[in-house]
């Protein structure tokens, strides 16, 4: 089977399993549902189900998973490093401290203002983490003036750093309402989205992983080194701009709308590495695939989970209770 073949048959797979997991969670949760019935009659409550409730929730936590595993994938071919993510590297943490500040100052609860404030404040601080990240980097260069991944990783944890703290200051200076709200939504949850709003964020995902997807060539040629990479014609400082824009791009617009979501762009790129090697080309589209599919399974573990104990956990948790057990039977596979 030649590679094109190959690189089909994975994304057709991957396509299938994130159908099925996303049919399977449609049908599933809290209350049962029957897509037949849902589709014969317009007028059951399992339509109204489905589209009011089931499907929005579904759909976002399928942009969500998508976006955060090509975001770590990129971001882990970028700095040739398999621990990179975008909470290691500080997005994440400076989106949240954006949109943390936005909601301890009561601007959410404003319908129209927002729905503004809350998306922009997220991806104005994730760019601006991300700006850091690379002043921090650049000051601890190399006299040639070039970075490497070791700075960029150690740039991103001091950021993320001083975000938690922030976000631990703020949280300690609202009210306890406030603060239990704060602290729900930085472990990370998903609700049922406006439609406008999941229009808006998929917006956001779909462009920001059509431009890492559109470099994932060169984040192949930049596997071999900065100075290989360079001889073969690829910008590698425009490339990380463009990489780390794409990256803000996407977790600023998924953390605004859903929190803070551990280990889906960690793991998952880091499986698939394993799987189906480090080129790009498919790595990239098979984490959108295989994150979409991940975070959908566990927000659905979530939904069930409320049968048996009458709440339900945040799909943070969720994500990292699976999350940190299969990293670590990864981690001692690789090494093994």
């Amino acid at each position: 089977m030649t590679a094109a073949r190959r690189l089909v048959a994975a994304i057709g797979g991957s396509a299938a399993l994130a159908a099925i997991v996303i049919a399977v969670a449609l049908s599933m949760g809290s209350e049962p549902l029957s897509l037949v019935e849902a589709a014969r009659e317009p007028a059951s409550l399992d339509r109204a189900l489905l589209l009011d409730a089931r499907l929005p929730r579904v759909l976002l936590a399928a942009v969500a998973g998508g976006g955060l595993a090509a975001v770590g994938a990129a971001l882990q071919g970028l700095l040739r490093n398999p621990l990179a993510d975008p909470y290691v590297l500080g997005v994440s943490g400076g989106a949240a401290l954006g949109a943390t500040l936005v909601i301890a100052l009561g601007l959410s609860a404003t319908t129209w203002l927002g729905a503004i404030v809350l998306p922009s404040a997220a991806l104005a601080s994730g760019l601006g983490a991300t700006a850091l990240v690379f002043a921090l980097a650049r000051r601890a260069a190399a006299s040639d003036g070039a970075t490497s991944g070791a700075d960029l990783l150690l740039a991103g944890v001091i950021v993320n750093g001083l975000a938690s703290a922030a976000i631990t200051l703020v949280k300690s200076l609202v009210s306890a309402s406030k603060a239990q709200e704060l602290l729900f939504w930085l472990m990370g949850f998903l609700d049922v989205p406006a439609w406008s709003a999941l229009a808006a964020v998929s917006a956001f995902v779909a462009l920001g992983v059509a431009l890492l997807i559109a470099d994932s060539a060169r984040l192949n040629a930049l596997a071999l080194g900065a100075a290989p990479a360079a001889h073969l014609g690829v910008d590698t400082s425009a490339l990380e701009r463009r990489v780390f824009f794409a990256s803000s791009l996407v977790v600023g617009a998924i953390v605004c709308t859903t929190g803070l979501i551990g280990f889906v762009g960690l793991v998952v790129p880091h499986a698939l590495r394993l799987v189906v090697g480090a080129d790009h080309r498919k790595l990239v589209p098979l984490s959108v695939l295989v994150g979409a599919a991940a975070l959908v399974a566990c927000d659905l573990t979530s939904r069930l989970v409320f049968r048996a104990l009458g709440t339900e956990p945040p799909v943070g948790a969720i994500t990292a209770l699976v999350g940190g057990p299969v990293f670590l039977a990864l981690f001692v596979r690789r090494r093994s």
